[in-house]
C-alpha cells in the first residue's frame, strides 16, 4: 500500500452540479431558480438577518440599558494580596512581574479588602477610601500616580 493507491470511501465525493448548460442537461432554462421572485434574478444576495419579510429578530427584541462609552476599566488589587507578598515597595512594574496584574487597562486601583499589618508603600492610579486608610494606619504610604498632572 502506498499514497498513490489511496482513494476516498464510496459516496464521499460528489460531482458539482453544473447548471445553465442547456435544456439537454436537465438543469437548463431557469437553472434550479424557479420562475420570477427575488431569488431568481442575477446578482441577488440576501440581506443579513433577513427572515423572508418577517420582522427580523434584531428588530423584535426590545432596546434595553445603556452603555457608558467613557467607562474606565481598572486593574484591581486588594490589600490581602499585598499582605501575602514579600517586600514593602510596590509599583505597577513590580506587581506585573509578580503576575498580580495581567491587563492594566486605564490604571491600577487598590481596594481595601483584607488587612495590612506592616508598613508598605504602594503606587497606584486610584485608591479606595478604606484602602488608603488601612495603609496609612499601618504606617505606610499610598502614592497616587498621575495626581501631579491633574
Amino acid at each position: 500500500m502506498d499514497l498513490s493507491s489511496l482513494k476516498p470511501p464510496a459516496g464521499q465525493k460528489h460531482r458539482r452540479k453544473r447548471v445553465g448548460r442547456g435544456m439537454g442537461s436537465g438543469l437548463g432554462k431557469t437553472s434550479t431558480r424557479g420562475h420570477k421572485g427575488a431569488r431568481s434574478i442575477s446578482g441577488y444576495s440576501i440581506m443579513r438577518g433577513f427572515e423572508g419579510g418577517q420582522m427580523p429578530l434584531h428588530r423584535r427584541l426590545p432596546k434595553r440599558g445603556f452603555t457608558n462609552i467613557f467607562k474606565k476599566q481598572y486593574a484591581i488589587i486588594n490589600l490581602r494580596d499585598l499582605e501575602n507578598l514579600d517586600g514593602d515597595n510596590f509599583t505597577i512594574d513590580s506587581l506585573t512581574e509578580l503576575g498580580l496584574i495581567k491587563k492594566l487597562g486605564d490604571g491600577l486601583k487598590v481596594l481595601g479588602t483584607g488587612e495590612i499589618t506592616r508598613r508598605i508603600v504602594v503606587e497606584a492610579h486610584i485608591f479606595s477610601k478604606s484602602a488608603a486608610e488601612k495603609i496609612a494606619k499601618a504606617g505606610g504610604e499610598a502614592k497616587v500616580i498621575g495626581a501631579e498632572a491633574a
